[in-house]
């Protein structure tokens, strides 16, 4: 199992490419004709063979690659080796926002499994196309807690206890693209104190980004997915669900996927008694209705 960002697909620089172009050129020129002719022939030979016709090269066992919130990084990571262990076939993860994920998957980023924090944005790139009909679904429900590191000389107990004077900074994922934070904004606005709060704020460009602002003492309280933080050596207090709504967690298979098979075994596992005891091992309940 590998870990990478799908940024890297948008940097290329067609200059490498370019230089890459004039360096082949060049040692096709420095082949003379008796070269030439043996090794074209060896070439179309190679073409000729199962799974070798239009691409150059086989890659008999390709990785499947996962689009998923940060939330699910953990229990993610797991899962992954779980199914590669099982299939052969490795997993290469893309972690972030799921705001932030859904927009590199609508600009055409080499995604096979959408795996979000919301049901909204899943929706509305299956409204576009952009997610295979009749892949949508609901799989797990996550939870909010307040985390401060173990050390810290104030632990709050409820939303009101951050407007403590001993509490100088406050962390939550930004509310414009990660769904743990607009459900961490939607609790401070639900317990009266987030016009009080808001001046302490610190915005992570991802709910696992925000932990981190917390676990280095740069914040004095972040509020955070349960699921990373139980792996963690802080404190932490559960928030009660009727503070937001629920933080339902979705997930699809991109419509322009070559592996649709194996980002549905990749699913399967999800929805098995094991792939659910790993959710739940990470804090995770079963979505409402199941």
């Amino acid at each position: 199992m590998k870990n990478r960002a799908i940024d890297d697909w948008q940097t290329q620089t067609p200059n490498a490419n370019s230089r890459l172009a004039r360096s082949r050129r060049g040692e096709t020129r420095n082949l003379n004709r008796k070269t030439r002719t043996p090794f074209l022939l060896l070439w179309i030979a190679l073409l000729s063979l199962p799974g070798l016709t239009g691409c150059g090269r086989a890659d008999p066992n390709p990785a499947l690659t996962v689009s998923a919130a940060s939330s699910l990084a953990l229990a993610f990571e797991e899962l992954g080796e779980m199914y590669e262990a099982e299939t052969g076939t490795p997993v290469v993860f893309n972690f972030g926002s799921t705001g932030k994920l859904a927009q590199q998957i609508e600009q055409g980023a080499p995604v096979d499994l959408f795996a979000a924090a919301n049901v909204a944005d899943v929706e509305r790139l299956a409204a576009r196309g952009h997610l295979l009909p009749g892949t949508v679904e609901r799989f797990a429900r996550g939870r909010l807690v307040l985390w401060t590191r173990a050390d810290a000389p104030f632990h709050p107990q409820t939303l009101a206890d951050l407007l403590d004077p001993a509490v100088k900074r406050v962390a939550i994922a930004n509310p414009e693209h990660a769904p743990y934070g607009i459900a961490a904004r939607q609790a401070l606005r639900t317990a009266g104190v987030w016009d009080a709060v808001q001046p302490k704020l610190v915005l992570g460009e991802n709910v696992r980004q925000t932990l981190q602002f917390a676990e280095t003492g740069n914040v004095d309280v972040a509020i955070v997915a349960l699921s990373l933080s139980l792996t963690t050596d802080g404190d932490w207090t559960l928030m009660p669900e009727t503070l937001h709504d629920p933080i339902e967690q979705a997930l699809a298979i991109v419509a322009d996927s070559p592996r649709r098979e194996a980002a549905r075994r990749f699913t399967d596992l999800l929805r098995s008694s094991r792939g659910q005891a790993v959710l739940r091992r990470y804090g995770f309940t079963l979505p409402a209705g199941e």
